[in-house]
């Protein structure tokens, strides 16, 4: 088990999401960032869909219960245990009563939390993830708070620290400044509502992420953006990735916590292998959106997949090395 000790903002239990209750208006919920997530359980030799804890603010503090082994990834954080400084993406092995702090964030959003056989919550509809606005999922359906006692799957421990190449790193975008995210994204449904200097100022602009962002959204600030004629339309099917254009011509990145439909024009979506960068992306920063094409978004995603691969390819690898000494 582990006991949180100390807690900053929202913190929730979250896995991949689940994905096949749209139909009854249910969102994904699951991870901001997914590839940490999937990394964090390679590195356990965990299911890829077991539940983590995810953490958007510091500091936290937690105790583990029993000797388990447990892996940060994601953002960047100052953090250590008995003593001893535990970098991002990496494994190691806490001993019954250690203590996890969780000091700073150095660069990312979240950072996510994996234990060896994952958060032992039930699964409510296919998912073991916090669903806010529905209250369910999760642990009791809310942020994570003082005093929580988080059940752990039993598992076999992995032994000895091992490290990953981060996926900042490995599927960083070129041309990047230090204070802005480039995201690809498609067009969407009402692109062609937007005259053309519209949609050139669309392209060439740098969005702020505003504080009013969450798990809900992502809501943007930079010159307004408006059809050429208003558009209303009745509420029609969303996804995570959706980039919607209210009146005030401020985009909105539906996020994991979205609701389900929705009828503001849609100008454009963040392609899939793209949505990970967008939930680590820091409020005040600046995003700039790429125009790409389903070739090319299905290209991405197949890169996104050779870098999971190869991690579990290394990681299998180095635990053989170990069994055979």
């Amino acid at each position: 088990m582990i006991e949180i000790l100390s807690v900053t903002g929202p913190a929730s239990i979250q896995d991949l999401g689940r994905f096949d209750q749209y139909r009854f208006g249910v969102g994904t919920s699951g991870a901001m960032d997914d590839v940490a997530l999937r990394a964090g359980n390679i590195l356990l030799g965990n299911d890829e869909n077991a539940a983590n804890i995810e953490i958007p603010m510091m500091p936290f503090k937690l105790r583990f219960g029993r000797d388990m082994a447990f892996a940060l990834t994601g953002a960047g954080v100052e953090a250590e245990i008995a003593a001893r400084a535990i970098p991002s993406w990496w494994r190691s092995h806490a001993r019954t009563g250690d203590v996890l702090t969780i000091k700073a964030m150095s660069h990312g959003a979240r950072l996510y939390l994996a234990v060896s056989g994952g958060i032992d919550v039930p699964v409510v509809l296919g998912s073991r993830s916090t669903q806010f606005r529905g209250e369910f999922g999760g642990l009791h359906g809310r942020p994570l708070q003082v005093g929580d006692i988080l059940p752990c799957a039993a598992s076999a421990t992995a032994i000895g620290e091992l490290g990953i190449e981060p996926a900042e790193i490995t599927l960083a975008r070129p041309n990047a400044a230090a204070d802005e995210t480039i995201v690809r994204v498609v067009v969407a449904g009402e692109y062609d509502a937007f005259d053309d200097a519209t949609q050139a100022l669309f392209w060439s602009s740098g969005w702020k992420i505003t504080p009013q962002s969450n798990r809900y959204g992502y809501r943007l600030q930079g010159p307004a953006v408006k059809p050429q004629a208003p558009v209303e339309k009745r509420s029609h099917g969303i996804v995570p990735g959706v980039i919607q254009i209210p009146p005030n011509g401020q985009p909105i990145i539906q996020m994991r916590d979205a609701q389900t439909s929705g009828g503001y024009p849609k100008i454009a979506t963040v392609i899939r292998a793209d949505l990970w960068r967008v939930g680590q992306a820091r409020l005040g920063t600046k995003l700039r959106f790429e125009q790409t094409g389903y070739t090319d978004a299905l290209a991405a995603e197949s890169e996104m997949s050779a870098y999971l691969d190869r991690l579990r390819a290394n990681v299998r690898l180095v635990e053989e090395i170990r069994t055979c000494r």
